[in-house]
């Protein structure tokens, strides 16, 4: 079934009609009258319409199905080049609500005030396109912070906080999991020269566990899709 976003105003309406690049995509699928299509506001309600004429007419609006009973962010440092794309891509798919970017000290690349916002307007593109692609009932939200001390902040408000070092053994993914009953989890990686003692500190202070994803040390862009799996899985969602 083909599947669109639409805002929450258009979704309410009995008849919608679609425009802009909705309408274009329309055409080239070449849906024919009686076709069912899903459309979707992008914020976990969808409506399934049978196509009426040149417009929709509503069957049945719903809670999305495909969203998981966990909400789980992502907090990356900036990496270099295409990186950030890849896990706003992946980790569109695997389930997350928002992808969130932020500076560290170590950090190598981060995108200057000017191009900051066409860069904001392309990563909210491929979560779009992604949320799509995977059949999601919620569109991710990319968001930048503007500090470290910021994403700690952040990440910290939610039910369960944790920051992934390379030098932590103790305590690993798993236990952190079981420590308490969770329904949002702040998932936070450092960028492709690491976190330093200082930063890690900070996190503690500010209230995250700080954990081991393994023996293995993994890329930036890896160890961020790699946690997300694992809460999923332990989620119950796989």
């Amino acid at each position: 079934m083909a599947r669109f976003f639409v805002s929450s105003r258009e979704l309410e309406a009995e008849q919608i009609f679609l425009t802009g690049e909705n309408a274009q995509h329309m055409k080239v699928l070449r849906l024919k009258p009686g076709e069912e299509v899903l459309l979707c506001d992008g914020a976990g309600r969808e409506a399934r319409c049978v196509l009426e004429g040149e417009g929709l007419r509503v069957l049945e609006r719903r809670a999305s199905a495909a969203e998981a009973a966990v909400a789980v962010s992502v907090y990356l440092a900036f990496p270099k080049a295409d990186k950030l794309e890849h896990v706003i891509q992946k980790a569109t798919e695997l389930g997350a609500v928002e992808i969130v970017a932020f500076p560290t000290s170590r950090c190598v690349s981060r995108p200057d005030e000017k191009s900051l916002q066409k860069k904001l307007d392309r990563w909210q593109k491929i979560a779009l396109s992604a949320a799509g692609q995977s059949g999601r009932g919620v569109i991710p939200k990319v968001l930048v912070l503007g500090s470290y001390a910021e994403a700690l902040r952040r990440a910290a408000q939610a039910d369960l906080g944790l920051l992934f070092y390379e030098n932590e053994h103790a305590v690993t993914l798993k236990m952190a999991l079981s420590e308490k009953p969770y329904r949002s989890v702040a998932l936070l990686t450092g960028p492709e020269g690491g976190l330093s003692e200082e930063e890690v500190a900070q996190a503690r202070e500010a209230g995250l566990t700080v954990c081991t994803l393994g023996r293995r040390i993994l890329r930036c862009e890896t160890a961020p899709l790699c946690a997300l799996s694992a809460v999923m899985y332990d989620a119950g969602e796989f």
